[in-house]
């Protein structure tokens, strides 16, 4: 068995926040250990849905590696995520950029980080010399439906002028 690889703590959590329970609540209380399947070392996250009740289980891959955390938030390393699409990441990151409290600088620097990481997230998936996410960048029905609206967002320019425009609004919330 191949299990798709969390690469940190911060890029699990997301992934669960972003795959709710069948009733369509996110609210889990997640246990996290590891766990052997298959004679393969696993993270295994499980708990109950705090709606329904229903339980829930998620198993990932460990990395080859393990990505030291450098901030808030540590999505991984060089390598492009196996949890989540580049459309999903730009999704993350226009969610969040969307919604940056007003009146608490602390908090808008938070949530403007993780749009920032989310965008730094997507640039991983353009191959050394490339210009734009190739198409098997793009695996989710969420991901490939925010690619078919804009396709032009996912042009290496464009996403650095995106993400430095991000890094200086969490400059200015310092």
């Amino acid at each position: 068995m191949t299990f798709a690889v969390a690469r940190t703590r911060d890029e699990a959590h997301l992934y669960l926040d972003l795959h709710p329970c069948g009733c369509g609540s996110p609210e889990t209380t997640w246990d996290n250990g590891l766990a052997n399947i298959g004679g393969e070392p696993v993270n295994r996250y499980a708990g109950d849905c705090e709606s329904c009740g229903a339980p829930r289980e998620y198993l990932f891959g460990l990395p080859e590696r393990p990505v030291m955390p450098a901030g808030y938030p540590t999505f991984g390393g060089a390598e492009p995520s196996e949890l989540l699409d580049a459309g999903e990441w730009l999704w993350v990151s226009d969610l969040t950029a969307g919604n940056v409290p007003v009146g608490d600088g602390a908090e808008a620097r938070r949530t403007l980080s993780v749009a920032v990481a989310a965008v730094e997230e997507v640039v991983k998936f353009i191959p050394p010399g490339a210009d734009a996410v190739p198409d098997d960048g793009f695996w989710s029905q969420r991901g490939q439906e925010v690619r078919a609206a804009e396709p032009g967002r996912f042009q290496l320019d464009r996403l650095l002028i995106v993400r430095d425009a991000y890094r200086d609004l969490v400059a200015r919330h310092a």
